[in-house]
């Protein structure tokens, strides 16, 4: 959309010139140990502790010259690793996301350009894992097709980011209010790039984003959803344990809230697994039928680092804001001339 960063390379390259399309090779569904087990807390319950972070370069919906395959191979991947250290370690390629990375790669590009005056250098660090899309269910890794009304919305957006007539033209995001549940495709915040911290006890947990600091309070005792007239921007979540799986269930989200044309009637379904010492499998289940013909199903690794969550500011007083929408009045005079 318009009030992204551009930040995929278009695929024009034929099949025969990407990468070698050998056997499938799920190896990146295993875990990192056939005999692991998680560490617990003192009521049983896995530890999900720690600091996380999602940084995968798998394209959210599975490009087409991947077409009927739901895995890579070891040595396509070992290709695209060595072709994304080359092409943004080289002082010459833009910031981009993790997709965008991925694309560029497959691409095999000199030079990744981009919209971002940022360099690369030290911004791009990316998991280049097997899997072909985020999305697992449907089995074609494609998001199932919008309604008519979730396509308003959409328009809505990038109409709002390309007018700027007014501070409530643009959304939560814009306004560095929120990103909104869940973090899953987008930049920043929205996605990629995306640090979290867990805190955990008996009954509660603690999911914090660094990226515009939400901290979501997922009670796991039991307690019911609130009144379905209570809505909130990050929606109404309760957490339950399903053997070693935490399960987060949110509801009730807030008709200003926004998550790729969807709003209040979103139900999301996460679940958090840890796999290894180092990973957690985190899976996302949409159901929203005023936004797609039918649920679907995401799935990224989270991965364990040894940092610490900083400070957010995105556009600290609406400083920012300020000059979007005086730029855009800048933009309506020189038209008018």
């Amino acid at each position: 959309m318009s009030h992204q960063i551009l930040a995929r390379a278009v695929v024009t390259v034929a099949v025969a010139s990407v990468i070698s399309l050998g056997a499938v090779s799920p190896a990146d569904a295993q875990p990192e140990s056939a005999d692991w087990t998680p560490p617990r807390l003192s009521n049983g319950r896995p530890d999900l502790q720690g600091v996380w972070l999602s940084n995968t370069a798998t394209p959210l919906q599975r490009p087409p010259v991947f077409s009927g395959r739901s895995f890579l191979t070891d040595e396509e991947v070992a290709t695209l690793r060595a072709r994304a250290e080359r092409i943004f370690r080289n002082g010459r390629s833009a910031f981009t996301t993790p997709e965008g990375a991925f694309f560029a790669a497959l691409n095999d590009v000199e030079t990744y350009d981009a919209s971002s005056t940022s360099s690369s250098i030290g911004m791009v660090d990316v998991e280049i894992t097997n899997r072909t899309s985020q999305v697992i269910d449907p089995p074609d890794g494609r998001i199932p097709a919008l309604t008519a009304a979730a396509q308003a919305r959409e328009a809505a957006v990038g109409t709002g980011w390309d007018f700027k007539t007014g501070p409530e033209d643009l959304n939560n995001f814009h306004r560095c209010v929120t990103t909104g549940v869940p973090r899953l495709g987008g930049n920043f915040g929205a996605g990629p790039y995306t640090f979290y911290q867990i805190m955990q006890t008996s009954d509660h947990l603690a999911f914090i984003s660094e990226a515009f600091h939400d901290a979501r309070l997922i009670a796991l005792s039991g307690h019911p959803h609130v009144a379905e007239t209570i809505r909130q921007w990050n929606g109404d979540a309760r957490g339950h344990w399903d053997g070693d799986t935490l399960v987060i269930e949110t509801r009730n989200f807030s008709t200003g809230s926004y998550f790729r044309g969807s709003a209040d009637g979103l139900r999301l379904v996460e679940r958090l697994t840890r796999t290894g010492p180092g990973t957690i499998t985190y899976q996302l289940t949409f159901t929203d039928p005023t936004t797609w013909a039918s649920p679907w199903t995401a799935e990224i690794p989270l991965k364990r680092r040894d940092q610490r969550i900083y400070e957010f500011a995105c556009h600290e007083g609406n400083v920012s804001m300020r000059g979007m929408l005086r730029t855009a009045r800048l933009a309506e005079e020189g038209t008018a001339r």
